[in-house]
């Protein structure tokens, strides 16, 4: 018997003003799968990601047709606390609360209602350790967050989205700012986390996403034009497209 996916969505049309910016996207998205999300600019990915959690309607223009499934149920019957509780999202720069490092990680909890002093405690440090943070700030847990390095920021971002506890976690560019070895920190993260999350990363690092996903889509114009197995994507497309993109032909 096939699992429902975690996410599906069908004949998904996004549009800010008149202008579409995605067409007709149909997408299944199974448990514990690292879907990566490549393509050139404004070809729609991230607008693709953020309407899984539905921070597109944040612009005022924003308009939707289609539908989006979490578990099997339309998004638009989930209020946001519930939605962007079940589907976390980390960006291309941390965004780090001007809070002390244990703070960061607690502000989710508390917000959805854990105020035990010990639950919180154990919470946070379960969440930096899944984000691969604790060793490094076990002793630092009362010092501002910004204090730490770009790479330990964007893991504390990763530790703070854990801590609620959600089921898919989105990433927009999560190492566009980041070094080679904070890169391989939150690649590695990434992978470890795949037991216990659906992941899907946008990235125009056609490297990145060739390592990280087992699928990978390509959009190109707001059309979803391929999606697959990432080794066969990378090494035998089946549009002309791609391969264009994948060697360096555009984008």
């Amino acid at each position: 018997m096939v699992s429902e996916p975690v996410i599906k969505t069908v004949h998904l049309d996004c549009f800010f003003g008149a202008q579409p910016v995605l067409k007709d996207i149909n997408i299944e998205i199974p448990r514990h799968e690292i879907l990566g999300v490549i393509g050139p600019a404004n070809s729609g990915k991230t607008t693709f990601l953020r309407a899984l959690n539905r921070l597109n309607y944040l612009h005022r223009t924003y308009s939707q047709t289609g539908e989006i499934h979490l578990d099997g149920r339309d998004i638009r019957k989930l209020s946001d606390n519930l939605l962007r509780k079940k589907i976390g999202i980390i960006f291309a720069l941390p965004q780090v609360l001007p809070v002390t490092i244990f703070e960061n990680v607690a502000y989710g909890p508390k917000v959805h209602g854990m105020t035990n002093r010990d639950t919180l405690c154990r919470t946070v440090e379960e969440a930096l350790q899944r984000a691969h943070l604790w060793e490094e700030v076990k002793d630092r847990l009362a010092e501002p967050a910004v204090r730490l390095s770009g790479g330990q920021q964007q893991r504390l971002c990763l530790a703070r989205t854990l801590a609620v506890g959600p089921e898919v976690i989105l990433y927009d560019e999560p190492c566009s700012g980041l070094d080679p070895i904070s890169t391989a920190k939150v690649e590695d993260t990434m992978q470890l986390l795949k037991a216990d999350y659906t992941q899907i990363l946008v990235t125009n690092n056609t490297k990145q996403a060739s390592r990280v996903s087992e699928r990978c889509a390509f959009f190109l114009m707001g059309e979803l034009v391929e999606i697959g197995p990432t080794r066969d994507l990378f090494t035998c497309p089946q549009d002309q497209r791609t391969d264009d993109y994948i060697t360096g032909r555009f984008g």
